[in-house]
């Protein structure tokens, strides 16, 4: 949903990219088709990390945002988290009765830079893609945005913050 990209991109900018060591947090991450089976069995929304070993700011994202315990608490209670290295020519990723390589998947959804965050619906379904390095202060709003399913009220992300998180 693009009202919904503009707006978290107003509020958060796009980091640069550098040369940075492994990708890892305490999250639990899972693969991709482990990932959609648990979401539409659990009825959990998706949030897929998009990464690259080079990027700076996934490692950034993984230092500030994803080991704060209260988004992994979070994550891990409302959410199937999904990390997905947008270079890897090797695994079958399996989506929408498709197969993919992790790069052809990344292309699917359009990613265009590191890291991204995909959000999908409870049945699989594309709702956005964040681009950028996201504080914790804005990441963990916007996973509550998208677990409350306000964007189908065709509530942007700012008005969700000027209400305090409420949706209704």
């Amino acid at each position: 949903m693009p009202f919904i990209f503009a707006l978290v991109v107003l509020l958060i900018g796009c980091g640069g990219q550098e040369s940075a060591g492994t990708h890892g947090t305490a999250n639990a991450w899972v693969s991709f088709n482990e990932g959609l089976a648990r979401a539409r069995k659990e009825q959990k929304p998706v949030v897929i990390d998009f990464y690259t070993s080079w990027c700076k700011w996934c490692k950034v994202m993984d230092e500030r945002t994803f080991s704060k315990p209260e988004i992994a608490a979070y994550l891990g209670d409302h959410f199937v988290s999904i990390r997905i290295n947008a270079e890897s020519k090797t695994d079958r990723l399996d989506y929408e009765g498709k197969a993919y390589t992790p790069v052809e998947l990344t292309r699917h959804f359009r990613v265009t830079g590191f890291p991204s965050l995909a959000y999908l619906d409870r049945e699989g379904k594309l709702i956005t893609v964040v681009p950028g390095f996201v504080p914790p202060e804005t990441f963990l709003p916007l996973l509550k945005y998208i677990n409350k399913e306000c964007y189908k009220q065709q509530m942007t992300f700012d008005e969700f913050m000027k209400r305090r998180g409420e949706c209704e």
